[in-house]
């Protein structure tokens, strides 16, 4: 990554690598607490895109662990299951990163996109690979088509959550427009 790109990243998602590193840990211990194996399961789910922007080979290896529970007892599992989501962790996401984890995300649409619709959304792509744009506004461009085609699984996604750029003036502007159209 450019140190531009760095430094427009850093501006615009306004949390850094360590608050996202935070916020995952901090989920993860509270699936160890409830010590319930579909609660890591959904935690595995909702941070998937999350972890394979950070490692994607980790993700494979967390994946496993989380499908052969029934093999190794539960303590076992999530000692096993930290020590892959730490070194997942270790990797700074790259440009490279995020456009695989923005190409496995448009799996989930491109067969309904029309042909003008998959060229808008490669040409975003292109934007944020020429550094035009942020991550941070490719995800809050691809936030509306999530909703779109009521797509929860990804509306879950903690990738979303944690890189998209949050348009709280676009928020403000829907409630005053409700307000005034009661």
């Amino acid at each position: 990554m450019s140190k531009n790109q760095d430094r427009q990243n850093r501006r615009n998602i306004m949390i850094s690598e360590e608050d996202v590193k935070q916020y995952v840990f901090e989920r993860f211990n509270d699936v160890k607490r409830t010590k319930k194996i579909k609660d890591l399961a959904s935690f595995q789910a909702m941070n998937k895109y999350m972890i394979m922007v950070h490692g994607q080979e980790e993700l494979k290896k967390l994946g496993n662990i989380v499908a052969n529970h029934k093999k190794i007892p539960f303590e076992e599992i999530l000692e096993k299951y930290e020590r892959h989501l730490k070194r997942a962790f270790e990797k700074h996401p790259t440009t490279k990163m995020h456009i695989n984890v923005m190409m496995h995300i448009f799996g989930y649409f491109s067969k309904d996109f029309s042909q003008h619709e998959k060229e808008i959304f490669l040409k975003l792509l292109e934007k944020y690979r020429n550094e035009k744009i942020t991550i941070g506004n490719m995800l809050s461009k691809i936030n509306p088509i999530i909703f779109r085609f009521n797509n929860t699984y990804l509306a879950s996604q903690t990738y979303f959550l944690l890189y998209s750029d949050t348009q709280s003036e676009i928020l403000l502007q829907m409630f005053q427009t409700d307000k005034q159209n009661p």
